[in-house]
């Protein structure tokens, strides 16, 4: 059996994800902290009612021993992690006066320290068998600092390099390591709530779609080795860039 592993599996791009892997024949492995375990298994138990193999492993990705103890899990109870994907976003806006520094440490924590704990356990086990694929969500902070976005921009922006780093590092040894640019807003109840347009904007494709994002993930997962993707950027066809 082989696995793959959502880091931040939630209601819409995460559980996408999570759904088009489970399609290819993966067991999706899914995550989030434990206070949303009872969403999570309900992810789960909507894959498996679509015919396909998954399982919720609820854990606090910030917390090292956790994410060791998951990752040990996910290969003895769901198989070899084939595919890993962190995909935790941790979006705030705060002016730069007004952000504490527990909200920029908990962003940090969220957005790139994780991704590091995650990064790293699953590379261990990619190294031994030569093999794999980790994928990195970033969005438009990733790139460039915006106006009351310090602490998501600082963390965004941190990943991106952790995930060139690994790339470097992992890619002679046949890991695939991608870093996704998000640059638009995605078709959630957040990215609703915030656009009065939303429905028009939908309608005319001006929002991403997680459906969509899920599929590019799956093909830069397949990707021959003699043509991988580090950088990947995805925005809707109207969005100024």
């Amino acid at each position: 059996m082989t696995a793959a592993l959502i880091i931040g599996a939630g209601d819409a791009t995460g559980g996408a994800i999570a759904r088009a892997f489970a399609a290819e024949g993966y067991t999706a492995c899914v995550n989030r902290r434990p206070r949303n375990a009872d969403k999570l298994e309900a992810l789960a138990a909507s894959i498996r009612d679509s015919g396909h193999e998954a399982k919720a492993f609820p854990a606090d990705a910030r917390d090292e021993d956790a994410m060791i103890t998951l990752v040990e899990t996910v290969e003895r109870e769901a198989g070899m992690i084939d595919v890993a994907v962190f995909n935790i976003g941790a979006n705030v806006r705060f002016s730069v006066t007004d952000t504490s520094a527990q909200v920029y440490r908990k962003v940090w924590e969220m957005a790139a320290f994780a991704g590091f704990l995650m990064g790293r356990e699953v590379a261990k086990r990619m190294v031994e068998r030569q093999r794999g694929t980790i994928i990195f969500t970033g969005a438009t902070a990733s790139l460039r600092g915006g106006d009351s976005f310090s602490a998501f921009s600082g963390a965004k922006a941190a990943l991106r390099m952790l995930a060139q780093s690994m790339a470097r590092e992992l890619g002679p040894q046949g890991i695939h390591v991608a870093h996704v640019v998000i640059d638009g807003g995605i078709d959630t109840e957040f990215v609703r709530g915030l656009r009065p347009d939303f429905e028009e904007a939908k309608a005319h494709d001006l929002v991403l779609s997680p459906d969509a994002i899920a599929a590019q993930y799956v093909m830069l997962h397949k990707q021959h080795r003699s043509a991988w993707t580090h950088e990947l950027d995805l925005r809707p066809w109207g969005e100024k860039f």
